[in-house]
């Protein structure tokens, strides 16, 4: 049955940002005896946000990735997506960082990810590295109760932080986001400004504030009250890259292709990729990754947009009827570069590499 939705995925979202990013590429002054390669993955497993926020989850092919040599000198600076699978480096330590946005200073709506690695390349040879990508800012949220606002109309909330601050509308329920340390929750009203709580946000943490009003009897005078749910907003409402969206999908938590590659033999399962060629023969270098399309029956998914090489792939066969219609490029070459989630067999070998058959369902964006 044809689904033309899409959850979202193990490390795969969306966002069409990379034309904001410049790649720069730096050449190596040594020889080739003095350069090495490196491959990068990113691991968007810890990557977790409330029901709230997930419109917010970035792709990781568009974090912005920047590899620097031991002498300083930039090696790529662009998004993770454009980079190449394979990278040639300095031999030497190199330093490998990656965002998935810019953050500097408070804005709502906005977690970012990242992870930063230092790894050794020798002369010659490749390294594999996995970056693992949490969050690296935090969180407040506030819940203000229908009886602050009457007892408070002219009153005006904001959150601050030694970067700037954002004014907190009753109605709001976005998350306020700060690098991690001190944000205060202030009390405007006029001319005069009242701190009526100061907290320490580390690093992830998505705190929680319940802004009413208390009072002991019903003649006594009332005051704000303050009360603080200090459980991440993911220990409660967590949210999984990979996570089923909603009862309807029935995508479940879908394989990434690395980890399909390790799970030969297992079936009626989902595994989720970008299309990144077609046109399939048992050769190595067998696969198309540009227009046109002959061949309706295979397709080629990866774990990254990028993916120029047959052995990082996995071939997916089509059944004949909806999906061989939906998702062929011969028939449907709008289709490259989209993410698509297939639901099967993984075999051992189909046209050389690992492959998937026996499709009896998909989804696609």
């Amino acid at each position: 049955m044809k689904r033309e939705r899409f959850t979202c995925f193990l490390c795969c979202l969306t966002l069409s940002v990379a034309a904001m990013f410049t790649m720069t590429f730096v050449s190596c002054s040594k020889s080739d005896s003095g350069s090495g390669y490196l491959r990068l993955e990113i691991d968007g497993s810890s990557m977790a946000v409330s029901k709230a926020e997930r419109s917010e989850l970035p792709d990781t092919n568009d974090f912005i990735l920047k590899i620097t040599a031991s002498d300083g000198s930039v090696v790529y600076s662009g998004p993770y997506g454009m980079a190449p699978e394979k990278i040639t480096v300095p031999s030497g330590s190199c330093n490998v960082s990656v965002r998935s946005a810019e953050f500097s200073r408070p804005q709502f709506s906005a977690p970012q990810y990242g992870d930063d690695i230092c790894t050794v390349v020798p002369a010659g040879g490749t390294v594999a590295a996995c970056l693992e990508c949490r969050q690296l800012n935090s969180g407040m949220r506030l819940k203000i109760d229908p009886e602050f606002l009457v007892a408070c109309p002219e009153g005006v909330l904001f959150l601050r932080s030694d970067k700037g601050r954002l004014m907190y509308g009753y109605s709001e329920k976005r998350i306020a986001y700060f690098l991690p340390g001190s944000v205060s929750l202030i009390l405007s009203s006029g001319a005069s400004e009242t701190v009526l709580m100061t907290r320490t946000l580390e690093p992830r943490e998505i705190l929680t504030v319940n802004v009413g009003i208390a009072s002991s009897s019903p003649d006594a005078e009332r005051g704000i009250s303050i009360q603080l749910d200090t459980s991440r907003i993911w220990s409660d409402e967590k949210y999984e890259i990979g996570a089923e969206e909603d009862k309807g999908t029935g995508v479940g938590n879908p394989m990434s292709v690395p980890q399909a590659k390790s799970s030969i033999g297992e079936t009626d399962v989902w595994v989720e990729g970008y299309i990144v060629g077609g046109d399939l023969t048992s050769s190595s270098e067998g696969i198309s990754f540009s227009p046109p399309f002959k061949s309706s029956t295979n397709i080629a998914i990866a774990a990254r947009g990028s993916t120029d090489s047959k052995s990082s792939c996995i071939a997916v066969q089509l059944p004949a009827g909806e999906i061989r219609e939906r998702l062929s490029l011969a028939v449907n070459p709008g289709n490259l570069g989209h993410r698509v989630a297939v639901n099967g067999d993984i075999v051992e070998s189909y046209f050389g590499i690992t492959g998937i058959k026996n499709v009896t369902d998909f989804v696609l964006k």
